[in-house]
């Protein structure tokens, strides 16, 4: 089969913009070329990513009991043990989520990525990009009695996104869509640095892997994004190398039941980027007919700082993309726009000039 993605730079899902229709209009407008798909920016109450699950899909759930609520002063958690935490309430054995409200936010958004697409602003072979968080990540906030209440709140999640991928491709064309799996707590479980987690850390990543993207039709694009998280920081966790995330990488492949696009990979604090160690993993990726994407564009050390990190991962990769090491959710900068154009200088004069 021919790669269906080639591009130069993947973004990774959340845009420092005020509105959709903002984020779209940058995006398009400051990376139209270097893409193969955009997304919406993840704006509002997304733009903390899963706190938008704990709030809008876990706390209103009947079954749901908030055992603690977070101790930040602000109301707002400032890093993962900040959190509330949440449990399911006792003689409840299974749980139902009705809707999602992110596919609520995918359709609204596609609405408005036609209507630009329409007037121009979008060029026509650009896909509209979903990103979708994975179950660990979904549902971080069952910490109060988690071998109990996570495989509870996994199935009804699991439920819920068979049915909600069935409404989201009934309003958006398969052919239009790129679908991006999300993954941080995932990394950090299996790594085992969670501490309100156990054993079956890799089954939690695993099983979804093997039950959730076959249901996606092959017409659209399917990527997963494996980092270690921005909360509150980049990285939440620095790993010692990238083989964890080539060992989910081979498996997602291998095991989707269906064609992988992309693969997004992570990759190390700034002043690791010359450490051959952390790349070296790279040279056992397996990534079959999807296109890799490294996380080494960084908001901190410009072009000079890509140009050391690619020429490191190059030596163990001949041929990958660049992204950042996340979202732009949490590193906006003061100027979301200035942000914006200066990934997109950076990316141009390492990869593209």
């Amino acid at each position: 089969m021919v790669r269906r993605v080639s591009s130069e730079l993947l973004l990774v899902g959340s845009l420092p913009s005020d509105s959709t229709e903002a984020a779209l209009r940058s995006a398009a407008g400051f990376f139209g070329d270097l893409v193969f798909a955009l997304p919406d920016g993840e704006t509002g109450p997304r733009a903390g990513w899963v706190s938008y699950e704990r709030e809008r899909l876990v706390r209103p759930n009947e079954g749901v009991v908030t055992v603690a609520e977070t101790e930040s002063p602000t109301g707002l958690p400032r890093h993962a043990y900040e959190t509330p935490v949440f449990g399911i309430r006792p003689g409840v054995s299974e749980l139902r989520f009705d809707s999602w409200p992110r596919i609520d936010d995918a359709i609204a958004s596609y609405a408005v990525f036609s209507a630009l697409r329409a007037q121009g602003v979008i060029a026509a072979g650009l896909r509209f990009q979903v990103g979708l968080p994975f179950p660990s990540s979904a549902l971080n906030g069952f910490k109060a009695d988690f071998a109990r209440d996570y495989p509870v709140a996994e199935r009804a999640f699991e439920d819920l996104v068979a049915r909600e991928l069935r409404r989201l491709l009934a309003a958006i064309p398969a052919a239009d869509l790129a679908i991006q799996w999300d993954m941080a707590y995932e990394t950090q479980d299996i790594e085992g640095v969670l501490a309100w987690t156990g054993e079956g850390a890799w089954e939690r990543f695993a099983g979804p892997v093997t039950r959730l993207t076959r249901l996606i039709p092959e017409e659209a694009l399917v990527g997963y994004h494996l980092c270690y998280g921005t909360f509150p920081e980049w990285p939440m966790y620095e790993a010692r190398d990238m083989g964890l995330m080539v060992r989910m990488a081979n498996f997602a492949v291998a095991e989707s039941g269906r064609t992988v696009d992309w693969l997004h990979l992570t990759g190390p604090r700034y002043l690791r980027s010359e450490d051959r160690s952390f790349f070296r993993p790279l040279v056992d990726l397996q990534p079959g007919d999807a296109r890799v994407y490294l996380g080494i564009v960084l908001p901190v050390d410009g072009v000079a700082g890509l140009r050391r990190r690619v020429a490191t991962a190059s030596r163990y990769l001949p041929d990958f993309g660049v992204a950042m090491y996340c979202g732009f959710g949490r590193q906006p900068g003061a100027d979301g726009t200035q942000t914006m154009r200066e990934h997109a200088r950076v990316v141009r004069e390492v990869r593209v000039s």
